[in-house]
C-alpha cells in the first residue's frame, strides 16, 4: 500500500520513470479500463532477439521499464493500491537467422541453415532445443536470475499456434496502406522486392523475401514465387512473418501493448511501425528512447568489434546493484561503458542508499538506491552503508599486492571495523572478492611507486613522526587531519594541498589517485603505513 504523500510526490516527480509513468496517466486519463470501467493492467513489453545471449543491453532494457512499471503502480494508485500492470518480455525468435554468430560452435550446420527461423535452427551447443530454443531458455534464467517479474512470450509460439492469425488478416487487409508508409522509406531498389508478409517456403523453410500478391485476406492467401515456381500459400499457423517494422507493429496490436522503450538506433522504426500500429487500428504504445553505449574511447559499442563490456565482466568486478545505478541516470545521455567506471558506480550507489530514510519524497524519488530498492521489493534495505568504500578496499588491496586474500584483506578490516566478522557484513564481504579480482587483473599491472622530491620526502618524515607518536586506534579523521596540517606547512613548498596528497599517493601507492589519506592509513594500521613511508623514503636516500 502506497500512503498519500508518496502518491502526491510520485505525480509531480521529475525523476525520469515518474515523468514516463504520467505519460501513462494521461493516455489513459487516470487508470486503464475495459469497456466495463473496470480497471485492467498496463502491459509493458521489451523485446529480445534470439540470434545471440543476453547482454547488458538486454538487462538494462528490462530494468529501466520495469522502474518505469513500477513508477507507474504508484503514479495511477487508486486509495493506496497499487495499480495493475504486466511485463512481457518477447523473443523475436521467428526471425530468419542472417548470418553465423562468431561465438557459437558448429558453424557449419548453422550455415546451412541461414535464413531459416531461429525457432527451426538446430541448437549449435547441442542440447534438444532448437538455436532460439536455447538462447530463450538462457534468457529466462537471466531474468531470473536478476529477480525480474515477468511473463515469457514467443514469437513462433505465437505464429506457430495461429495466436497472431486475426492481426496477420488485419495486415492483409491492410497491405496496401502499409506499402504506401513503407515504399517511400526505401532505396529503389529495395521497393522493387519489398513486402510486409514474408512467406516461409514449404519446401526449404525459408524465410523468403520476396514480393507477394494478396490472394485471400480473410483466409490469408498469398501468391508468391519460389525457386521459379509460382505458389499459394496461407501465412497463417507459422508459415510466415512479417518484416520487422511491421512485425512491431503487428505485436503492438495484436497484444496490446501500452508501454516499449527501445535504443536510439531504433528511432526510425519507431516511427514507421507507429503510423503501421494506427492503420492496424491500434494504437502507438508510449515509450522512450534512449542512447547507446560508447566504449572508453567514445566510440559506439558494437559486437563485432568487441569493444563492449559484457555482463558477466561487471559482475566479476562489481555489484548488480551498482549496474543498475550505472544505468539509471540519464538514460537520454550516451554512457561511457567500460572497466573504469565500475568502482564510482559500486560507491555512488551505497552513497545513494544510505541517505535514503533522510531524505523528503521528492528527492527520494529521484535516489537510484531507492528506486532499485523498490524494484525489487527491498525497501527495509534503505539506509544501510558500507563501513570501508570499494574505492577504499582498492587501495589496499593494491598495497597488498596481485597474490593478496580475501582473509588477508578481512585482517586488515580489523583494524578499521570493531569485531570485523565477515557475516556481519555481507556486502562488504562479496565486495572484497570482487575488489581482489578488480586489483588482479587491472590495478596490480599498473602500479608503479616513485622516489619522492626532497620537499616530499621532508613532509613524509614529518608524518611519520606524527604516526609513531600516535595510538594504533587514532581515528581516521584525526589522522586526515594531521596529514592536511603537514601538507600546508610553507617549509615543504606545496603549492596546494593536492600536490601532497598526488606526492602520497605516487609515493606510497603507486597511483596516480587515491583515498582519504587518514581513513587509508586507519584501515591499513599505523605500523604498516610507517613501513610504507620507511620503503619510499629509502628510495629517496
Amino acid at each position: 500500500m502506497f500512503d498519500d504523500a508518496l502518491i502526491s510526490a510520485a505525480r509531480t516527480s521529475k525523476a525520469w520513470p515518474f515523468q514516463e509513468a504520467m505519460k501513462l496517466v494521461k493516455r489513459f486519463n487516470g487508470s486503464k479500463t475495459d469497456a466495463d470501467g473496470t480497471v485492467v493492467p498496463v502491459l509493458f513489453e521489451t523485446g529480445y532477439g534470439p540470434s545471440g545471449l543476453p547482454h547488458i543491453g538486454t538487462f538494462q532494457e528490462v530494468l529501466r521499464t520495469t522502474l518505469v512499471r513500477k513508477a507507474y503502480e504508484i503514479v495511477a494508485s487508486a486509495d493506496g493500491t497499487p495499480a495493475p500492470t504486466r511485463l512481457v518480455a518477447f523473443s523475436d525468435d521467428m526471425d530468419g537467422l542472417r548470418k553465423v554468430p562468431d561465438n557459437v560452435p558448429n558453424k557449419e550446420m548453422l550455415t546451412r541453415h541461414l535464413g531459416m527461423p531461429l525457432s527451426r535452427i538446430p541448437d549449435p551447443f547441442g542440447s534438444n532445443d532448437s538455436f532460439a530454443g536455447t538462447n530463450n531458455r538462457r534468457l529466462r534464467e537471466f531474468l531470473d536470475r536478476f529477480g525480474f517479474d515477468y511473463e515469457f512470450v514467443s514469437a513462433s509460439e505465437r505464429y506457430n499456434s495461429g495466436g497472431f492469425d486475426d492481426a496477420l488478416r488485419q495486415v492483409l487487409r491492410k497491405y496496401d496502406d502499409i506499402q504506401a508508409i513503407m515504399l517511400p522509406t526505401l532505396r529503389e531498389e529495395r521497393r522493387k522486392t519489398y513486402s510486409p508478409v514474408l512467406p516461409i517456403s514449404a519446401r526449404s523453410g525459408i524465410v523468403l523475401q520476396v514480393p507477394i500478391e494478396v490472394i485471400d485476406a480473410e483466409n490469408g492467401i498469398v501468391r508468391f514465387e519460389d525457386e521459379g515456381e509460382v505458389v499459394e500459400q496461407s501465412i497463417f499457423g507459422g508459415r510466415s512473418k512479417l518484416q520487422w517494422k511491421v512485425d512491431w507493429a503487428m505485436r503492438w496490436y495484436a497484444l496490446g501493448v501500452d508501454y516499449e522503450m527501445c535504443g536510439k538506433d531504433l528511432t526510425d522504426s519507431v516511427t514507421q511501425s507507429g503510423r503501421i500500429v494506427k492503420v492496424l487500428g491500434g494504437r502507438k504504445p508510449e515509450g522512450m528512447i534512449y542512447e547507446l553505449f560508447l566504449d572508453a574511447n567514445g566510440e559506439k559499442i558494437s559486437k563485432s568489434k568487441g569493444n563492449g563490456l559484457s555482463i558477466e565482466e561487471w559482475l566479476t568486478y562489481g555489484s548488480e546493484e551498482s549496474l543498475g545505478h550505472y544505468l539509471f541516470a540519464n538514460p537520454k545521455s550516451a554512457k561511457q561503458l567500460h572497466i573504469g567506471v565500475i568502482p564510482r558506480a559500486v560507491d555512488e550507489y551505497w552513497q545513494f542508499r544510505e541517505r535514503i530514510p533522510d531524505q523528503e519524497w521528492d528527492k527520494r524519488l529521484g535516489n537510484p538506491a531507492w528506486n532499485l530498492l523498490h524494484a525489487a521489493g527491498h525497501d527495509e534495505g534503505a539506509g544501510d552503508s558500507l563501513p570501508v568504500t570499494y574505492g577504499l578496499l582498492l587501495n589496499l588491496v593494491g598495497v597488498l599486492g596481485a597474490d593478496a586474500t580475501h582473509s588477508q584483506v578481512w585482517s586488515y578490516l580489523g583494524n578499521y571495523i570493531q569485531d570485523a566478522d565477515p557475516d556481519d557484513h555481507p556486502d562488504l564481504y562479496r565486495l572484497v572478492e570482487k575488489a581482489l579480482a578488480y586489483n588482479r587483473d587491472f590495478v596490480a599491472p599498473t602500479l608503479k611507486k616513485r622516489a619522492p622530491e626532497p620537499n616530499e620526502a621532508a613532509a613524509l618524515r614529518e608524518l611519520d613522526a606524527y604516526l609513531a607518536s600516535v595510538p594504533a586506534d587514532t581515528s581516521g579523521e584525526d589522522l586526515q587531519t594531521e596529514v592536511y596540517e603537514i601538507g600546508k606547512k610553507e617549509e615543504y613548498g606545496f603549492e596546494n594541498l593536492r600536490d601532497w596528497f598526488r606526492a602520497l599517493y605516487q609515493t606510497l601507492l603507486g597511483s596516480d589517485q587515491g583515498p582519504r589519506m587518514g581513513s587509508f592509513i586507519a584501515l591499513y594500521g599505523i605500523e604498516n603505513s610507517r613501513k610504507l613511508i620507511a620503503e619510499a623514503l629509502a628510495k629517496a636516500a
